[in-house]
């Protein structure tokens, strides 16, 4: 043993010493952080996941957490890859559990001392199986105003990935805002069955401009893409991709999901997660989703559909409108 470890086992001795005479324990000493880990069916890049992988980062960055996470694991696979991450000792598991339901909330009941936070379409599972959902419907709304407002056809197309209740419900708050500015307005509905294929929802979305869509409403990627190369506007979903996109993204519908993810590492941290709703934490009042800027648009906008935009902002930020939850499969209205 060489001098510089003999040193290095006294000091550590003499620390561990300090800290029994002063009653500190083991973890305080060594200020444990939280063990989190994450499963995904998708890239990181993917832009629902991106808002949980980013919240996440963010309080690893502060200190706050160790943060592991798996990307594009299959169905099939989800089950073992959450089993492995609760058997390591994590203790709160993040994911998105829509296709894979029954695994996730088995593996739950197994570990019951383990905090599961995952978006989900079902109720919350006691003791400890609490679910999200991203709640945009509120500036999904506003953008919809705009797209009623900016349509120089009368036509706008929507590229959905699965007909589920969280994607409906954005589509269809999206659909009603552009009706309130818009009455003449008719829309083309399509999804793709896939959360990550930017050339099939491409594909798609040439097919709705070639039938008269000037506005396409992009809850994929790959919608902005076709929209850019056909000289068309998009809007955004989720994620700003107004800078990629800056003659083609007039507005998008943020979701931020750093309200839902603090508060659920506050609750974990003091030992009170218990199985809940999180989905609400994700709308306006919380600051869990916002309406990104014009940015590129501030001036391309009307002046009086902008008006129209931050008269709804304030009313639903008061209280005093309320954007309607629909989660029944939108349909086309064009003919």
């Amino acid at each position: 043993m060489t001098r510089r470890r003999i040193f290095t086992g006294h000091l550590l001795a003499t620390s561990l010493a300090i800290a029994a005479s002063l009653g500190w324990s083991g973890a305080a000493l060594a200020q444990a952080k939280l063990k989190v880990a994450a499963v995904y069916t998708v890239p990181f890049e993917q832009q629902w996941v991106s808002r949980i992988h980013t919240a996440l980062k963010a309080a690893e960055a502060r200190g706050e957490i160790e943060y592991k996470a798996t990307e594009n694991v299959a169905n099939a696979d989800y089950e073992r890859v959450m089993r492995e991450y609760a058997t390591a000792g994590n203790q709160l598991i993040v994911g998105e559990a829509f296709a894979v339901e029954g695994a996730a909330r088995k593996v739950a009941k197994d570990f019951p001392k383990t905090a599961f936070l995952m978006g989900s379409s079902g109720k919350p599972q006691a003791p400890n199986f609490s679910v999200f959902d991203n709640y945009i419907q509120e500036p999904a709304y506003l953008t919809g105003l705009i797209a009623g407002g900016m349509t120089q056809t009368n036509k706008i197309g929507l590229v959905g990935g699965f007909p589920i209740p969280e994607v409906n419900r954005l589509m269809h708050a999206f659909m009603a805002g552009a009706k309130e500015v818009n009455p003449k307005v008719e829309f083309t509905v399509t999804f793709i069955n896939s959360w990550f294929d930017p050339p099939k929802a491409k594909e798609a979305t040439f097919a709705m401009i070639d039938k008269g869509a000037d506005v396409l409403y992009a809850e994929r990627f790959g919608v902005s893409d076709a929209a850019k190369e056909k000289g068309k506007l998009a809007i955004g979903n989720v994620i700003n991709t107004q800078p990629q996109y800056p003659d083609t993204v007039v507005a998008s519908a943020l979701w931020d999901m750093a309200p839902t993810i603090d508060l659920a590492l506050k609750h974990v941290k003091a030992g009170s997660f218990k199985a809940e709703d999180y989905g609400p934490y994700s709308m306006m009042k919380h600051k869990g989703s916002s309406l990104s800027p014009l940015g590129t648009f501030e001036a391309k906008v009307p002046a009086d559909l902008k008006a129209k935009v931050k008269a709804k902002e304030a009313d639903i930020l008061a209280g005093k409108f309320t954007v309607k939850v629909d989660d029944s499969q939108p349909k086309s209205t064009a003919k």
